[in-house]
């Protein structure tokens, strides 16, 4: 038996010894739509479907009520057809694919222009809707070695050009709060860091600040009244509930989903419902499960619907792996969810 002065931190394991309440929610107050999640073959590390069997994908949907998943994955061009026939064409809504830009457009002289034509080209293709991923302000160059920023003209452009065709924007800016903060013994995400360091962006010499990128990102949904916009992950900001209600005042159009962010939600519970509350018709529900799983389904409806107290956001994990903490449930006011789970994407989505 290890000594406790020998013992690391990484293999400090604790179990609650806290005797508290339990209650199982696997269905949700009304059906829902999940719209964020991903479906294709881009995140997958071996370059095939995420969902090999969709058939097993429909069967969970239909036992947990989810009436329809947003695939975030088209890409464009033969990739967005490959998604559109294996989804939105063989099960008709029950799946919305959208789209994603090609960036690497932006390297050539008429960049902005390109882009445009590539979002219209995935718009004629059948694209529900477009996804923008934190590679934008991050990572992606123009043909001037430049960091594009997610308020640079040529993004405002094709943003407002989505809000014409009628497609939906659902943009993912920046990273958690901690993944820019120092690498030392007071960040809260070390263990998650740890294991996967390029998700560190804390080099001020490399990356913009998260302050910088979010500001950004704000510009961005203003300079865009037209479009609906939608704030991956509680709008960028999870951590930070008061920024999000801000801009959500400040733009009638802007939504935020709660995709992949029930660790951050579920330490300020009270907070959370509050902003639902205030913005009941903002606030979407999603999941950023891959592949989706019966038990997370019913994990997030447990924290949406309960009134439990201090329980695990990723049962079964030795280490949970966004932060060492338990979460505590919203028990949000059943009026609120309707439209929530369902009607305010049904909204968004036109459907």
């Amino acid at each position: 038996m290890t000594s406790i002065d020998e013992l690391k931190l990484r293999d400090w394991t604790p179990k609650s010894r806290l005797h508290a309440q339990e209650t199982d929610v696997p269905l949700p107050h009304t059906p829902c739509i999940d719209v964020h999640n991903h479906l294709g073959r881009w995140l997958s590390a071996d370059g095939d479907w995420i969902i090999p069997d969709v058939g097993e994908l429909l069967r969970t949907m239909d036992a947990r009520r989810v009436e329809a998943i947003v695939n975030l994955d088209g890409m464009w061009g033969e990739e967005l057809d490959a998604n559109l026939e294996r989804y939105d064409r063989a099960h008709p809504e029950r799946f919305h694919t959208f789209c994603q830009l090609d960036w690497s457009l932006l390297t050539q002289a008429d960049g902005g222009r390109l882009l445009v034509e590539n979002l219209e080209d995935s718009a004629r293709r059948g694209a529900r809707g477009v996804k923008i991923w934190k590679t934008l302000g991050l990572s992606v160059r123009d043909s001037g070695d430049h960091l594009v920023a997610p308020d640079d003209p040529r993004v405002v452009e094709v943003v407002r050009r989505a809000g014409e065709l009628g497609l939906p924007v659902l943009i993912h800016t920046a990273d958690p709060i901690a993944f820019f903060d120092p690498l030392d013994a007071e960040n809260e995400r070390l263990d998650e860091l740890r294991g996967a360091p390029d998700w560190w962006f804390g080099d001020t010499d490399r990356h913009p600040s998260f302050d910088a990128l979010l500001d950004a990102h704000a510009r961005l949904v203003l300079a865009c009244p037209e479009t609906d916009i939608i704030g991956a992950h509680v709008g960028c900001a999870a951590e930070d509930l008061d920024r999000v209600s801000v801009l959500l005042d400040a733009a009638p159009r802007y939504h935020v989903d709660i995709a992949g962010r029930l660790a951050e939600l579920g330490r300020q519970p009270r907070r959370f419902a509050r902003l639902v509350a205030q913005h009941p018709d903002r606030v979407l529900f999603g999941t950023d499960i891959y592949p989706a799983e019966d038990e997370q389904y019913r994990l997030h409806f447990r924290f949406l619907e309960s009134a439990d107290e201090s329980f695990e956001y990723a049962p079964g994990e030795p280490i949970p792996p966004q932060g060492r903490w338990t979460i505590s449930a919203a028990a949000l006011d059943p009026v609120l969810l309707p439209a929530l789970y369902r009607d305010n994407a049904r909204r968004v989505l036109g459907v």
